[in-house]
């Protein structure tokens, strides 16, 4: 053996690197690979299911904001709807206010009528009265044409001031008769 070499310890340390390489790469090198392809998958899967998420979660809003505009059209709808039957109702009511309101006013004149004829009736009453107490004493006083003249003055004179203008019939005194009797 020259240079003090031995083929054989050379060929078992050979055998012994192989052996510690196989073991090695069996018992360290490809549970590691392992897991780290197992890791690497993990992220992949998780990236994945995230990008599902993003791509559903994109979609959803779409689908909400899509919906979203369908509600404020229907709710715009919905209120021009209101506004237009609020109108309407707004209308009638003012129209049915407006017939109370006319029917109020016809009721207020017909009273204010019946009211007025009332008074008026009462004044010709009156007027009636003092004329007759008139025609009495100026019969009593003067001739019969001098009374009928004092009589028709008074009762222009009365007519006149109570009724501002209106036109009653007055009763006269017949001139034939010469008794005073009345002819309406």
């Amino acid at each position: 053996m020259p240079l003090n070499i031995n083929w054989q310890q050379i060929l078992l340390h050979l055998l012994n690197l192989v052996i510690l390489a196989v073991g090695l790469y069996l018992i360290l090198y490809k549970p590691v690979k392992k897991f780290m392809q197992k890791r690497e998958d993990g992220y992949k899967e998780r990236e994945e299911k995230t990008k599902a998420a993003l791509d559903e979660a994109e979609s959803k809003k779409e689908e909400y904001t899509s919906r979203l505009a369908l509600v404020d059209e229907e709710s715009a709808r919905k209120r021009e709807e209101a506004d237009r039957e609020m109108a309407k109702v707004r209308e009638e009511k003012l129209a049915e206010a407006g017939a109370q309101a006319q029917v109020i006013l016809e009721s207020a004149r017909e009273r204010a009528n019946k009211e007025h004829e009332r008074i008026i009736s009462g004044v010709s009453e009156d007027i009636k009265a003092i004329a007759e107490e008139m025609a009495e004493k100026a019969a009593m006083t003067s001739s019969v044409s001098d009374a009928y003249d004092k009589f028709l003055d008074a009762a222009e004179q009365g007519s006149g001031s109570a009724h501002s203008g209106s036109r009653k019939k007055v009763t006269t005194m017949s001139k034939n008769t010469g008794k005073g009797a009345r002819k309406k």
